[in-house]
C-alpha cells in the first residue's frame, strides 16, 4: 500500500454568509423604506418650513431683491385688522364643525352598530360616499344647493310654503359664513362614522348586555358605556378636526374666495392672498402670518391634550 496524502478543504461558513446576507439585506430594506420618505419630509416639509421663518423676516414679493425688516411683518401681522378678522371666522369654524362632525358621526356609528337595520351596509357606503368626492365637487355642489336662482335649498323652501325669492346665501354678508357650516360638516361626517363605528365594534357586547338587563336605554348606554370606551379615538378625531379647520381654506375658496366683503375669509385663505393674490404679492408677510397660524395650531393640540382627556378604558 502506498501512502497517501489526505487533503482536507475548509468547510464553508455557509450560516455565518446566510447571516451576513440577511443583514444586508436588512439594511436596503431598511434604506429604501426610510430614506426615500425621510429625504422627502426634509425636501418639501421640513425645509419649507424652516425656510418660511426666514422669509417671515423680509420685504419680498418673490421676484425682485429682498429687503431684510426683522420683525416688521409680525408687528403689521397683529395690527392688521383682516388678520383678525380671518382668526375670529376660524374660531368659529373651529368651534361648529368638529362638535357637529364629533356628535352626528357618534350618533350615526351607534346606530349603525347596536341597530340590526337590514341596510346598514348600504348605510356605511352612504355615510362614507361625501369623502370619495374631491373637495370641489363638495363645494359646487353646495354652491348649487345654495343658488339664489335654481338652488335646491329656496326650492325646499318654497315648496313648504316659505317664499324667500332669489335669495342669495353665499352672496349675503349675515348668511355665507353660517352656510359654509353645512358643507364642510356633510363633508367630513363620513370617515368619522367609519372610524367611530369600528371603535364600537371592538367593545364586548357583553357590556351593552348587562346594561340592558339593568334597565339602560340607548341614550345611556351611549353615554354610560360607548362614549368613554371611545374617548380616546374622539380626541384623535377632535385633534385631527381642529386642525383640519384651522388649516383648511379650499372649499371657503371655491363657494365665496372669502366674500361678500371679507364676511367668510380665513386665515388661510388671506395668506393665500397675500403670496399669491395679483393685490398684494408678499411672500414675507405671508409667511409671517404662516407663522402665527403655526404657533395658533400648537396651541389648539395643547389645549387639547390638556381639557381633553387621554386615558383609555380595559374591558
Amino acid at each position: 500500500m502506498s501512502d497517501s496524502t489526505v487533503v482536507k478543504t475548509p468547510k464553508t461558513p455557509t450560516r455565518k454568509l446566510g447571516l451576513d446576507k440577511a443583514n444586508t439585506q436588512k439594511w436596503i430594506f431598511l434604506f429604501i423604506a426610510i430614506v426615500p420618505p425621510f429625504g422627502g419630509y426634509l425636501l418639501f416639509t421640513l425645509f419649507p418650513n424652516i425656510l418660511s421663518v426666514y422669509y417671515a423676516l423680509l420685504d419680498w414679493d418673490g421676484f425682485t431683491d429682498a429687503t431684510f425688516v426683522g420683525l416688521s411683518n409680525f408687528i403689521t401681522a397683529f395690527g392688521d385688522k383682516y388678520v383678525w378678522r380671518a382668526l375670529t371666522h376660524n374660531l368659529i369654524f373651529m368651534i361648529t364643525v368638529p362638535f357637529f362632525v364629533i356628535i352626528i358621526s357618534l350618533l350615526l356609528a351607534y346606530l349603525i352598530t347596536n341597530k340590526t337595520y337590514r341596510e346598514n351596509k348600504f348605510l356605511k357606503v352612504l355615510f362614507f360616499f361625501p369623502n370619495v368626492l374631491s373637495t370641489v365637487v363638495v363645494a359646487l355642489l353646495w354652491a348649487f344647493i345654495y343658488d339664489g336662482s335654481y338652488g335646491l335649498l329656496n326650492g325646499l323652501l318654497k315648496f313648504v310654503g316659505i317664499n324667500i325669492g332669489n335669495f342669495y346665501w353665499l352672496g349675503n354678508e349675515g348668511t355665507a359664513l353660517a352656510s359654509i357650516i353645512p358643507a364642510w360638516v356633510w363633508g367630513g361626517v363620513g370617515l368619522y362614522v367609519i372610524i367611530f363605528a369600528n371603535a364600537m365594534l371592538a367593545i364586548p357586547k357583553s357590556l351593552y348586555e348587562a346594561a340592558i338587563l339593568e334597565g339602560a336605554g340607548h341614550m345611556t348606554r351611549l353615554f354610560k358605556i360607548t362614549m368613554p370606551l371611545v374617548t380616546p379615538i374622539i380626541r384623535v378625531s377632535a385633534l385631527f378636526l381642529v386642525v383640519g379647520t384651522m388649516k383648511g381654506f379650499e372649499i371657503i375658496l371655491i363657494m365665496t374666495n372669502g366674500g361678500p366683503y371679507g364676511s367668510t375669509d380665513v386665515i388661510g385663505l388671506y395668506m393665500f392672498n397675500l403670496a399669491f393674490g395679483e393685490e398684494y404679492r408678499n411672500y414675507g408677510y405671508a409667511s409671517a402670518v404662516g407663522m402665527i397660524l403655526f404657533v395658533i395650531l400648537i396651541t389648539a393640540k395643547l389645549l387639547i391634550d390638556k381639557f381633553v382627556p387621554n386615558k383609555g378604558y380595559e374591558y
